[in-house]
């Protein structure tokens, strides 16, 4: 199969859909473990994948977005980071296998705490905590890491600095959040998210989540004209928001 980067030299890729309302629709409450259906529930993960992979999507997503040791400890799972996050990748990696030329994205979400000073997390501890997740991705058979949801570029840099360590082989995909004022909670702005993101060797860079398309458009003008040659660009923007 052609890398990623071939195919997107070509053309324009799908990517996925989400994960987490699909699961509440069939049945995970609120303050479940999403991740822990990678064991107990994956013919569930599997049917999610299969179904986004049959509509054509060329990247699919592991269901481990809050697979770090943190995020699993939450709920008593902190334990069980390396079979979670190898169960989860394995499901999709069975699901892209039945379809040439799909693509296994590790996903990878936010730890849960923040930077030093406003937090504990220093870039050797993110390193090593974000390792400790992709160890298990690789290991379940994912083709590319992803690194979605960001609002800080120093946890950003610590991801990235795990990915290459434990799976230099592996393309390194990298989405960030930005609200109304196209920022980041953080306050990146997604021009200079783009510089310093190729700079750590980062080739496919862009945003995910959001209010809608519409400011996705607005996002995706500065991530544009921000990028150097030979990077790419990607956009996953939510439907809208919910109406109460």
């Amino acid at each position: 199969m052609s890398s990623i980067y071939e195919l997107l030299e070509k053309s324009a890729l799908a990517s996925d859909g989400a994960m987490g309302t699909m699961l509440q629709e069939a049945g995970l409450t609120d303050g479940g473990s999403p991740e822990l259906w990678n064991v107990e529930r994956p013919e569930e993960i599997e049917k999610i994948l299969e179904s986004y992979a049959s509509a054509g999507a060329s990247f699919i997503t592991t269901n481990t977005f809050g697979g770090t040791r943190g995020r699993l400890g939450m709920h008593g799972l902190e334990s069980r980071v390396a079979e979670l996050n190898k169960a989860g990748a394995a499901i999709a990696r069975k699901v892209a296998d039945r379809h040439p030329g799909v693509f296994v994205m590790g996903d990878i979400g936010p730890s849960g705490d923040l930077m030093e000073p406003m937090g504990t997390l220093t870039l050797e501890s993110g390193k090593e905590l974000f390792a400790e997740q992709i160890r298990g991705l690789v290991a379940g058979g994912v083709d590319a890491i992803l690194i979605e949801t960001m609002s800080d570029l120093g946890e950003v840099e610590a991801a990235v600095n795990a990915a290459h360590e434990v799976a230099p082989e592996l393309p390194v995909i990298v989405t960030l959040s930005f609200d109304t004022n196209l920022r980041t909670m953080m306050g990146v702005k997604p021009a200079s998210a783009v510089t310093q993101l190729a700079a750590m060797g980062v080739r496919i860079i862009g945003a995910n989540c959001g209010r809608g398309v519409d400011e996705m458009l607005l996002i995706a003008k500065d991530l544009v004209s921000a990028r150097p040659e030979g990077v790419f660009i990607i956009t996953q923007s939510n439907a809208g928001l919910p109406k109460l």
